[in-house]
């Protein structure tokens, strides 16, 4: 991502292949939904452009959702371990303190993210930002209780939140 945020009146007059690489990122590895928002321009701010976003996702069929949403790694998982994560991912993670689990711990997320998986279809996705790994362990436990619709709905609504994240540092 880059160093100095850029202003509105940049992001509303690049050209959708510039739009596309300046956003297509915020969404993990789904630049198109990136390439859908380009056409809603202008913004008005940050915020609007979070809502365009989200709503890209929203008019999106089904399966690209679905899509979407296996596209975000798990918590602490094996792409952690190994170094494999997206730089947003992994700053994200480290942020909530998932790189500096104890063993028991990082046992216990991994067997959630596990169950998780098994009964809903996708990884467990949350906005860990100013989470800690306790409660974002609780979370996982109590989200494994709701039915597949209200689990697709929250983690869609998870991913706008950890785009509006993303954004910060990317648009002023």
């Amino acid at each position: 991502m880059r160093g100095v945020p850029l202003s509105l009146d940049a992001v509303n007059a690049m050209s959708p292949d510039e739009f596309v690489s300046a956003f297509g990122a915020v969404y993990e590895h789904s630049p198109w939904v990136a390439e859908a928002a380009a056409a809603q321009r202008p913004f008005a701010s940050r915020e609007a452009l979070a809502r365009a976003l989200a709503a890209a996702v929203g008019d999106a069929p089904a399966a690209d959702r679905l899509a979407l949403i296996r596209a975000h790694p798990d918590l602490a998982g094996r792409a952690a371990v190994a170094g494999e994560l997206t730089d947003a991912s992994a700053g994200e993670q480290a942020g909530a303190g998932l790189d500096r689990l104890t063993p028991e711990a990082h046992t216990r997320l991994v067997e959630g993210n596990a169950a998780y998986a098994e009964r809903f279809g996708f990884p467990f996705v949350i906005c860990v930002r100013g989470l800690t790994p306790d409660a974002i362990q609780t979370a996982l436990d109590a989200r494994l209780a709701n039915d597949d619709a209200t689990e697709r709905a929250t983690a869609l609504a998870e991913i706008d939140a950890i785009v509006r994240v993303r954004l910060e540092p990317l648009v002023a």
